[in-house]
């Protein structure tokens, strides 16, 4: 089945669809020399309407930044591009999952939050996914062992947090996140393959379904 990946960024989403038994496909404006799957470089809406109905099933994380917490950081316009995605997701009718940062939920429909702790990651990370299909969830564990906020430290079994500052090493992120083909900036802005490959793998299960396959 194929998958295409809107705004895939480093390709972490990526990663746990093709772990679920997709075969994929990324999109994104901006050049991303160390995505593991095949690549197209270009605004990723414009390729959609034009593509989006040679796929099995589409997935997008669009911009981020500005429903982030750390929105004030960036000096850039803020592109909300949550309702614009979804809109071209549904032209296509194909199952869709769109991503985004827990400051997104006003704009999404009926989310389901992941975090990290809950797929046994070292890092609590939300997420938000949108879903075309009905989608079981993990429980969401509580919060309870410290976080690490020192980069000097090389090793470390404990929480971390994964931003593009000093907050831990790069080893010590890729070891977190369950990613080790990414520079530490693009680990600040990924999502966890654990994440997509347990998604995906119930997306598969909604097609199959669909289509009668036993």
């Amino acid at each position: 089945m194929r998958l295409l990946d809107l705004y895939c960024g480093g390709g972490g989403a990526s990663m746990g669809y093709a772990r679920a038994g997709f075969d994929v496909t990324g999109v994104d404006i901006a050049k991303q020399p160390r995505y593991p799957f095949r690549f197209i470089q270009g605004d990723a809406l414009e390729y959609v309407a034009a593509h989006g109905h040679e796929y099995d099933a589409i997935v997008a994380s669009p911009p981020c930044q500005g429903y982030s917490v750390t929105k004030s950081l960036y000096r850039a316009d803020h592109r909300y591009l949550i309702p614009a995605t979804r809109a071209a997701l549904q032209a296509t009718g194909a199952p869709y999952v769109i991503e985004n940062v827990e400051g997104a939920r006003p704009e999404m429909i009926a989310p389901v939050m992941l975090c990290g702790a809950s797929f046994g990651l070292k890092v609590y990370r939300h997420r938000l996914f949108e879903c075309s299909f009905f989608m079981l969830a993990p429980t969401h564990l509580r919060h309870r062992e410290r976080v690490l906020n020192r980069r000097w430290v090389a090793d470390w079994g404990g929480f971390v947090t994964v931003t593009g500052g000093f907050n831990c090493s790069k080893a010590v992120a890729s070891k977190a996140m369950g990613i080790d083909w990414m520079t530490k900036a693009e680990l600040a802005q990924s999502i966890p393959p654990a994440f997509t490959e347990f998604i995906g793998r119930q997306l598969r299960q909604r097609i199959e379904q669909r289509l009668g396959v036993a």
